[in-house]
């Protein structure tokens, strides 16, 4: 159903922009100006625009590249910065 995608897509982006440095930068800029509609206007539409372009690029990708595949390298990217995070702070 469409439903379940929309939900699923809504809470793994909200998850992931969760602390990470656009939400910081956003923030920040929140806190310099005193404009914070004109802050979260401008960081909402450029979220939108850049989920825009990974959708449009996912979709063309996905003409040439089998869904098995793509699913294996997003696989392996995760795991790959998951392990590299995990590897760096324990040697801090």
């Amino acid at each position: 159903m469409i439903i379940n995608l929309l939900i699923s897509s809504f809470i793994t982006i909200f998850i992931a922009e969760l602390g990470d440095k656009t939400q910081l930068a956003t923030l920040t800029l929140s806190g310099t100006s005193k404009k914070p509609l004109a802050v979260f206007l401008g960081s909402s539409a450029a979220l939108i625009l850049a989920s825009l372009v990974g959708v449009l690029a996912g979709g063309s990708i996905s003409n040439f590249i089998p869904e098995i595949y793509l699913k294996l390298i997003a696989s392996l990217t995760f795991l790959i910065i998951g392990s590299r995070l995990i590897f760096d702070s324990l040697n801090k």
